[in-house]
């Protein structure tokens, strides 16, 4: 494991709402974070389909962690703002989030999220996000 992945995955064990969620790390790269969650029971809405919270969530967070992958150590990251265009309901056995630095900056960096439900090994787009994440020192 290199220690962009390895900074990732310590980090991402510390947020119990991913716990919760049943999400999980599937892929860190310089400036790329997969994360997947099955959508459990606990994470639907009323028609049946996953939340778009969980959507969000994991969508968020893959973003976060990808601009996280180009921030020196003694820098982590808070997201500043984030908006999410919802395309289609969360069908499927599991939601994956693929987060990506669009530009990367001291002061702040532009990210997105696509997020894919799948079902019978079939994936499908349901949600777009965008957002400003921001640098902060754990010093």
């Amino acid at each position: 494991m290199d220690h962009i992945e390895q900074r990732i995955r310590e980090s991402f064990a510390a947020q119990t709402m991913m716990q919760t969620l049943g999400a999980e790390v599937a892929e860190a790269a310089e400036g790329l974070v997969r994360i997947t969650a099955p959508v459990l029971p606990l994470a639907l809405q009323q028609q049946g389909f996953g939340h778009a919270g969980l959507t969000f969530s994991i969508g968020d967070s893959a973003a976060g962690y990808a601009a996280l992958t180009l921030m020196p150590p003694q820098v982590d990251v808070v997201t500043s703002e984030i908006k999410i265009n919802l395309l289609a309901p969360a069908r499927g056995d599991r939601l994956i989030a693929t987060g990506r630095v669009v530009k990367p900056g001291r002061r702040l960096c532009v990210v997105t999220a696509e997020v894919h439900a799948e079902a019978d090994g079939e994936t499908k787009l349901i949600a777009i996000l965008q957002g400003t994440i921001v640098p902060v020192s754990t010093s």
